[in-house]
């Protein structure tokens, strides 16, 4: 059962507070892993995480927003 749009965003914020810098890392190796085992939702799953990541990534911290 895939996860939520709110799980998603949830996994990869824990994902990022878990790894910091390394968390593309972590979603790469987690994608390498499943690959060997041809988890096809797990892949789409861990490639939906390393998406928002991103856009986590780029958001300012909090208290830096431009006005």
């Amino acid at each position: 059962m895939p996860l939520t749009d709110w799980e998603l965003w949830a996994c990869a914020q824990h994902v990022l507070n878990a790894f910091g810098d390394a968390a593309q890392d972590h979603v790469y190796d987690r994608i390498v892993d499943l690959s060997a085992k041809a988890d096809i939702e797990g892949i789409a799953t861990w490639q939906a995480i390393g998406k928002r990541i991103e856009k986590l990534q780029a958001m300012p911290p909090e208290g830096h927003l431009k006005h």
